[in-house]
């Protein structure tokens, strides 16, 4: 059976109308939801009726609320056992997923428990025996707790391939078909992909029994009355950047998108010390808080708030002239949510994005999703920042001198003046310096070396390896998977970042020969990092990740043995 969806959104549905667990229709509400998207509509229903599925659909069209909400609603939370496992081929998925298993199961006695690489084990383990009732995990750290015995799989009743062609794509093939195998044979798999290749086709005919096809083409657009643009910026450089725009861009109020709760405190603190009105809202922002927090910037006592994309749903205040993306969201349906907080109630808006070079696959995204070109701009310069400068303070002056109380300082000033045998010049210059508090008010460029920013983009080098300057920060390591194994770029990073709980703004040059491969990381990684990559596989294969000291050394000697 083939369900084809041409758009994102069933206006006619309500969640109510898909009979799920009050429970879970009562967090769906609280959410902000009330239609379901296509794929959930069509999704749902057919989950909750026992069916296997295969959901075809771009990130963006709300497919992890399509297969959260029917597990919840038939999960029994009375057992201890656990019931769902959901497989995703990164870190920042798995996180995300589990969030939303937590936000929809919110009035269920439900356990969910994250599992991925570069996190304790302790924690992992904790909650396993404590029992979890969803397991989410990136499939290298899920085999690693089946062959510990810590993750027990025979009471499962549902089973998750979430973004299926990036799992494939960054060589989890064999590990995914590894987990699958260990699965009971009577159990309920929902799949999800952007693309459908073979390799894809082929795990569905082997694992799903006569699946529900579902076929989404997403229409998520943005608001016309919305300027888009975006400004590629290495991370050391977001707070200095963001600073710039507070100061020249005209607008009245800004919302500043982060991803996680801990950002929301640290950006809106380090703002607040640049003499900036900032607040944070999270989700472990009280209630009440978070109403006087909204209520200031409604009121014009507040100017910039920083959140995250759940604490900021359903923010509705005209003031917003601004929404900036300081972190880029890895769900462009994310992004789409954010940006419409600005350019409502018919008012134009602008939608700032701060991309880093290796965050280009994630602008690509959005604009494929959004069918909307997002238009690069440049950071303002130090002049355009010190053209408002003077400018605000010249306005200030202007300001100033209309204000009641003026008299009684101008008296204090002519005499100081007289007194004194100052100029009237020279006393204003050292009031106005007095009221800088020892800030400088011109603003200087960084010198050179703060300005450098490291290569973001791995790159494939088949040729010999030329000899180039190495940077203190990074170091370069050897892993024992080349051509031979077919091996890509993707790969590579997808692995050793999940495993090793890297970013992957922590990957330099990669550079891939016939029987290994060349990866610049961090100079200085840990004994735990360390640890946690001792057992990371690439296309089945043990990566060995060791240093390498170069050609030179290497001469004259027999090759080394991988493992």
């Amino acid at each position: 059976m083939t369900t084809s969806e041409s758009d994102s959104t069933t206006a006619e549905l309500t969640f109510a109308d898909l009979q799920i667990h009050p429970s879970v229709l009562q967090a769906v509400n609280e959410v902000g939801y009330e239609s379901p998207s296509a794929i959930q509509a069509a999704t749902i229903p057919a989950m909750l009726a026992g069916s296997d599925v295969v959901g075809l659909a771009q990130t963006g069209t709300g497919k992890t609320a399509a297969f959260a909400i029917p597990i919840l609603s038939k999960i029994d939370t009375t057992s201890r056992t656990t019931q769902a496992l959901v497989l995703a081929p990164t870190r920042e998925l798995a996180l995300q997923v589990a969030e939303a298993f937590s936000r929809y199961g919110a009035h269920l006695r439900v356990n969910v428990l994250p599992i991925y690489g570069g996190s304790p084990y302790g924690p992992q383990l904790a909650g396993l025996k404590r029992g979890a009732h969803v397991v989410v995990g990136t499939p290298g750290r899920v085999i690693d707790h089946l062959e510990k015995g810590t993750l027990d799989v025979s009471h499962l009743d549902y089973i998750v391939l979430d973004e299926a062609d990036e799992m494939l794509q960054m060589g989890f093939a064999e590990d995914v078909e590894r987990i699958l195998s260990d699965t009971p044979e009577y159990k309920q798999v929902a799949l999800f992909s952007a693309t459908m290749p073979p390799a894809i086709r082929k795990i569905t005919k082997k694992y799903l029994h006569d699946p529900v096809e579902v076929t989404v083409k997403s229409k998520t657009q943005t608001a016309e009355n919305i300027t888009q643009r975006y400004i590629q910026v290495s991370h050391q450089r977001k707070m200095d950047a963001l600073t710039r725009l507070l100061e020249v861009e005209q607008g009245d109020a800004m919302i500043v998108f982060v991803r996680t709760k801990q950002a929301t405190e640290e950006v809106a603190e380090k703002l607040r010390a640049r003499g900036f009105s900032a607040a944070a809202i999270n989700g472990d922002i009280p209630q009440a808080v978070r109403e006087r927090t909204i209520n200031s910037l409604k009121d014009g006592s507040l100017d910039i708030l920083v959140a995250t994309d759940v604490a900021a749903r359903g923010l509705d205040v005209e003031r917003i002239s601004h929404v900036l993306n300081y972190d880029i969201p890895h769900d462009p349906e994310s992004y789409v949510h954010r940006i419409g907080r600005t350019g409502r109630a018919g008012r134009s808006g602008t939608a700032l994005l701060f991309v880093t070079p290796r965050e280009r696959h994630l602008l690509n995204s959005i604009e494929r999703v959004t069918r909307q070109k997002l238009v690069e701009s440049q950071l303002p310069s130090v002049d355009d920042v010190n053209e408002k400068r003077v400018a605000k303070f010249l306005d200030s002056i202007t300001e100033a001198l209309g204000a009641p109380g003026i008299d009684v300082f101008r008296k204090l000033i002519e005499g100081y003046e007289r007194d004194n045998d100052v100029p009237m010049a020279d006393i204003a210059a050292a009031l106005a310096l007095q009221s800088r508090d020892g800030e400088e008010f011109l603003m200087t460029e960084p010198p050179p070396e703060k300005r450098r920013e490291r290569p973001d983009r791995p790159t494939r080098d088949d040729g010999p390896r030329k000899p180039r300057e190495r940077r203190g920060d990074f170091a370069t390591y050897r892993i024992a998977v080349g051509k031979r194994h077919k091996v890509m770029p993707g790969a590579i990073v997808g692995a050793i970042a999940n495993e090793g709980g890297l970013h992957r703004s922590d990957f330099g040059h990669i550079t891939i020969r016939p029987d290994h491969s060349l990866v610049e990381l961090p100079a200085t990684l840990s004994k735990q990092t360390l640890k946690a990559l001792e057992k990371t596989r690439i296309q089945g294969n043990l990566i060995n990740l060791q240093p390498d000291h170069g050609p030179k050394r290497s001469q004259g000697k027999p090759k080394r043995k991988h493992e």
